[in-house]
């Protein structure tokens, strides 16, 4: 043992290329350490209820799923509620929208990654945060959310409710209700469950499949969230605020 951190006190040359990659390797997993550690802080009590919607970047303003999209960020901005996006256009653009016709009671927060085709920040972000990787990203939305709203979308929202789903299955994310809006979700979790729920090998628990709550409507999904906010209201010993009359 004394040879072996002796040996990590000598200096390594730049020319040594194994010694080198041993060196960084060595610190990368020192950081990851050092990561792992401080993921395990929580805070005791949450000053704001905080909901994420995940949805396509591709949808247009006007559109039904925009105008949907919004509105229904809008009534939950309208609750106290922040909301959360990946900070880019479409859908995202939608509740980042929703969220700022309410400047007073809600945050408007958007995580963005970094693209080479992505577009800037949309600009109805109030508060943003940058990452390179799609890890870090999706760890932050996991870090600061209290519910999940999943509207349509394509690879990289699927890869959010999946991600949200498996942290739930295993209870690293305890209570947050995952709700999938509109009607490409329920063939998804109908394919789960014949897939996975195989009768004398299955490869998931039955009440897995019950962890993502799919509904038709999204005033549907806003009724939902609102009883989850309100029991949170109670758990955290605060009182619905009530809407500012002019």
């Amino acid at each position: 043992m004394k040879k072996a951190s002796a040996n990590r006190n000598q200096p390594v040359s730049l020319s040594d290329e194994t010694q080198v990659q041993d060196v960084l390797s060595s610190a990368v997993l020192g950081l990851w350490d050092v990561v792992n550690g401080l993921t395990r802080l929580r805070p005791s009590r949450r000053d704001r209820y905080r909901v994420s919607i995940f949805g396509s970047a591709r949808v247009k303003p006007g559109s039904f799923g925009y105008e949907t999209t919004k509105k229904c960020a809008a009534e939950l901005a309208k609750l106290g509620c922040d909301i959360i996006t990946g900070g880019g256009p479409g859908l995202m653009q939608a509740a980042n929208e929703g969220a700022a016709s309410a400047p007073e009671r809600s945050k408007s927060i958007g995580i963005c990654i970094e693209l080479p085709f992505e577009q800037e920040t949309n600009s109805f972000v109030s508060q943003a945060f940058g990452h390179r990787t799609f890890f870090t990203r999706l760890h932050q939305f996991v870090l600061n959310s209290d519910a999940f709203l999943v509207a349509p979308g394509g690879i990289g929202t699927v890869l959010e409710m999946t991600l949200i789903w498996q942290l739930l299955q295993v209870e690293h994310l305890k209570g947050a209700p995952l709700i999938l809006v509109g009607q490409m979700w329920p063939g998804l979790i109908e394919w789960a469950k014949a897939s996975m729920l195989i009768p004398g090998s299955p490869l998931a628990n039955a009440e897995d499949m019950e962890i993502p709550q799919c509904v038709a409507s999204a005033d549907e999904a806003v009724g939902r969230v609102k009883k989850h906010h309100t029991a949170w209201l109670k758990a955290n010993g605060k009182t619905a605020s009530k809407r500012r009359t002019r």
